[in-house]
Formats: C-alpha cells, sequence, structure tokens
C-alpha cells in the first residue's frame, strides 16, 4: 500500500483539526446535533458543565474527570461522552459556564470609559477569585470562543467606544487588561502566607550577607516594600493603565 505524502498528511490533520473547533464550537453554542429517535436525554452538556465547576471549586482542577463527574450523576464515564467529547471539551464548557456570571455594566454612565474598565476589571478578577482554577483552564484551553466568553469583549470593547481610539488601540487596551487581571489572579493562587512569611525571612537573612551586591534591594525591603499594605494592587495597575491610555487619547502620550 503506498504511502501517504507529508503534504497529504499535513492537510488531513489541518482537516481533522478544523472538524475538532467546529464541533467545540457547536458544543459551546448549544448547536450540535441533536439525535431525533430514542429516550429523552437524562443529561446535558450544561449540567455535565455545572458539576464539574462545582467539582473544581471544591477540590481544583485536577480533580476533574470524567469518571469523577460521571459518579455524580450516577452514570458511568462512557455515558457522558455522548454529551461531551473529552475533557478539554468539558474544561471549555466549564470555563464558559462561569463567564456566565457577568460583565454587569448597568450601573456605570454609558461615556465614563473609566469607571467602566474599573468596573469590568472587578468583575472578571472576581470569576478567577470565586473559580481559583479558571485561570489553568484558561491557559490550557483552545482558542475557542463561547457567546459568554465573547459577552465579556463585547463588554470591554462597548466601554472603551466613547474614547478616540481606533478599533486596533480598543483591542490592545482589552488585551492589557485582561493581562493585569490575570498576572493579580496568579498571585492569589500562589499565595500561601506561612511560605511567604518563610521566604521573606529567609530573602532577608540573604541579604543581610549580601547587601552590597543589591543595594536597591536591600534598600527597598529595609522600607516596608515587601510589607503588607493597604493598596489596592488592581486598583493600583489599572489607574497606571488607563493614565496612559489617556495620555494616548489626549495626544500625550510618548512613543
Amino acid at each position: 500500500m503506498p504511502k501517504a505524502s507529508a503534504k497529504s498528511r499535513s492537510r488531513s490533520a489541518d482537516q481533522d483539526k478544523a472538524r475538532d473547533l467546529r464541533a467545540s464550537l457547536a458544543l459551546l453554542w448549544g448547536e450540535q446535533d441533536r439525535p431525533t429517535r430514542g429516550p429523552k436525554p437524562s443529561l446535558s452538556p450544561q449540567r455535565i458543565a455545572a458539576a464539574a465547576v462545582d467539582l473544581a471549586d471544591a477540590e481544583g482542577l485536577d480533580a476533574v474527570s470524567m469518571n469523577k463527574v460521571a459518579a455524580g450523576f450516577g452514570v458511568s464515564a462512557m455515558a457522558l461522552y455522548r454529551y461531551v467529547p473529552g475533557k478539554a471539551e468539558l474544561v471549555e464548557l466549564m470555563v464558559e459556564s462561569v463567564l456566565a456570571e457577568g460583565p454587569d455594566l448597568s450601573a456605570v454612565a454609558g461615556d465614563d470609559w473609566r469607571a467602566g474598565m474599573r468596573e469590568w476589571t472587578r468583575q472578571c478578577l472576581r470569576v478567577y477569585e470565586t473559580h481559583r482554577w479558571a485561570l489553568a483552564a484558561v491557559a490550557m484551553r483552545r482558542q475557542v470562543m463561547g457567546p459568554h466568553q465573547l459577552q465579556w469583549l463585547d463588554a470591554a470593547l462597548a466601554v472603551l467606544e466613547p474614547t478616540s481610539l481606533t478599533a486596533p488601540q480598543r483591542h490592545q487596551v482589552f488585551l492589557l487588561a485582561v493581562g493585569l487581571v490575570r498576572n493579580l489572579a496568579q498571585q492569589l493562587v500562589d499565595f500561601d502566607e506561612e511560605r511567604d512569611r518563610e521566604w521573606n525571612r529567609l530573602t532577608g537573612e540573604l541579604l543581610d550577607r549580601h547587601a552590597d551586591r543589591f543595594p536597591a534591594l536591600t534598600k527597598a525591603l529595609a522600607e516596608g516594600a515587601f510589607a503588607a499594605t493597604d493598596l489596592d494592587p488592581l486598583a493600583f495597575g489599572l489607574d497606571r493603565l488607563l493614565d496612559g491610555v489617556q495620555a494616548l487619547i489626549d495626544g500625550t502620550a510618548r512613543n
């Protein structure tokens, strides 16, 4: 039997990937084909995703498996595959499910873009605070967007519409805001008070012995740079970001 050429294998892999993406999109948007015959389905992708979210909230993303989620319904893992092809698609549904929790910017004046971005980022961070596993889930997801994820993007772009920013600039501001939120969310995930206290103690001892090698760090540490503070890191970071956006709008930003 003749072997397929590298070109044909590559084309076949691309076609398989396209089919997978279409299947994922159909699942996220509730547009997958439904059987017209046979018994009425007892589950749904949404119910399965909600159960997986509860499991991840309680035990973390690593605890989520098709077997464990299925056990919660009293069925076998094979029964879930009728609704969800596998764990990757389940994680996508989980992310889509928690993103349904916002954003609600109804209390923000229509043309107050700074207040709108503050509220948008605050609500975005709240999703990650409530569902600590979501950050890792977003990182492992393929670039398939469901309606709730697009709703978050649409809301951010709408907030920025009253500005004079171009569409590409509005998109970049959105990306910067998301990056800030995810960075803070990662700090929340990584935070361990006892471990951080020990880290500070050991680092302080090291700097006492090597202060001449790290003068700026030693000075900052002595001045309380790493001490607990009432400073809101989200507000601080976002205000610096928005100050830069305002300078761009005003035409005073430096290239």
